[in-house]
């Protein structure tokens, strides 16, 4: 037999987990100084996790999200991104959110339930927190094929998970995104678990990457822990996309240091022997280590800069425990434009109630 057509999924790496680079710094990083914002974001997002959820633990927020080990895949992402694109997130990339503009306090008012955490001052355009697993893909796709259809520079990014990846959703996505070259990125943040799935038991791929391919996407497999090669994977997609020359498909390999979410005990269906090698390969050993090489950090700065994340999150937390509480009849008024009867019955007495409480 004859071959139809062949395919390769190439994978990127910029930093090795020892620090040292793996070749020349790509386009995305020509001088490495522009990497110490970015990796002083990383430790913002990880001074956030950790006071997130000691706050849950405290009864002061509900179940949360942890990014712990995701901070070079989010931090990098958001960084590529201009303010005029669109921002489709699953419900864990606060570093990408917070470097768009979100603020912590609205992540804090949204897992302690108030959905008034989605109404982002900024960016307006992004769209909210998605739960119901990768719906958010195809949402990015209808915001790509607006762009396409209005002549706008612009690119719509959205991310899911590695279980995110096996959705009609995600394919739905794909589908769209190459039949229409379309302006997208799909970023798969392969954290090697789906909940308490393995990567292993949820797909027969190879890669989640090579997933793109049945679409006509353009597709590459990145390390997600090196923040330098998820800006050059960025930078590719995104200029591959202004360009009109479509779509592409990103997984990041990274894992998950942390619990699924705060409701979660991975201890139950995750080795010890797993999680402790996985701490060797998280973001923060490998480009602080390149960066003090290059005297470009320090430890004393390093002290300095998580005393300052301690005060700003700290605010932002005072923020969210300060924020009134919305009347009950706010659960109602956002349903309907006109209010059913029965509707509007259970408003009242909801009302009521209240008051006798």
């Amino acid at each position: 037999m004859s071959v139809a057509a062949e395919f390769q999924i190439e994978y990127l790496q910029c930093l090795k987990p020892d620090g040292t680079l793996a070749g020349p710094l790509p386009p995305a990083v020509n001088d490495p100084a522009k990497l110490v914002p970015l990796f002083k974001r990383m430790l913002f997002v990880r001074t956030f996790d950790t006071k997130a959820i000691a706050l849950q633990r405290t009864g002061k927020l509900g179940t949360y999200a942890a990014s712990l080990g995701h901070e070079a895949t989010h931090v990098g992402i958001g960084a590529s991104m201009t303010p005029d694109d669109v921002f489709a997130p699953s419900y864990r990339e606060y570093g990408a959110q917070f470097m768009r503009g979100v603020k912590p306090r609205d992540v804090l008012m949204y897992w302690g339930g108030d959905e008034r955490g989605n109404d982002f001052e900024v960016p307006r355009n992004d769209y909210p927190w998605c739960v119901p697993i990768s719906t958010q893909c195809l949402m990015a796709a209808g915001a790509a094929l607006s762009f396409k259809l209005r002549d706008q520079q612009r690119v719509a990014v959205a991310c899911c998970g590695d279980g995110g990846s096996s959705k009609t959703d995600f394919y739905a996505a794909v589908n769209s995104g190459g039949a229409y070259k379309l302006p997208l990125v799909l970023c798969v943040i392969n954290n090697g678990w789906a909940i308490s799935v393995p990567r292993k038991a949820q797909t027969g791929a190879q890669t989640l990457a090579q997933k793109g391919l049945a679409g006509g996407l353009a597709c590459l497999q990145v390390d997600g822990n090196d923040l330098i090669a998820v800006l050059e994977a960025m930078r590719q997609a995104t200029e591959r996309a202004r360009k009109g020359e479509g779509g592409t498909v990103i997984e990041f390999m990274t894992y998950r240091l942390h619990d699924h979410t705060t409701a979660d005990d991975a201890r139950r269906y995750r080795d010890d022997a797993e999680v402790k090698e996985a701490w060797t390969r998280e973001p923060f050993i490998r480009l602080r280590k390149y960066l003090t090489d290059l005297k470009l950090w320090d430890e004393d700065q390093e002290k300095a800069w998580l005393e300052e994340c301690g005060k700003v999150v700290d605010g932002e937390i005072n923020a969210y425990l300060e924020t009134p509480v919305q009347p009950v009849e706010a659960m109602f008024d956002y349903l309907y434009g006109d209010m059913p009867a029965d509707v509007l019955a259970q408003r009242e007495e909801a009302i009521a109630q209240e008051k006798r409480a």
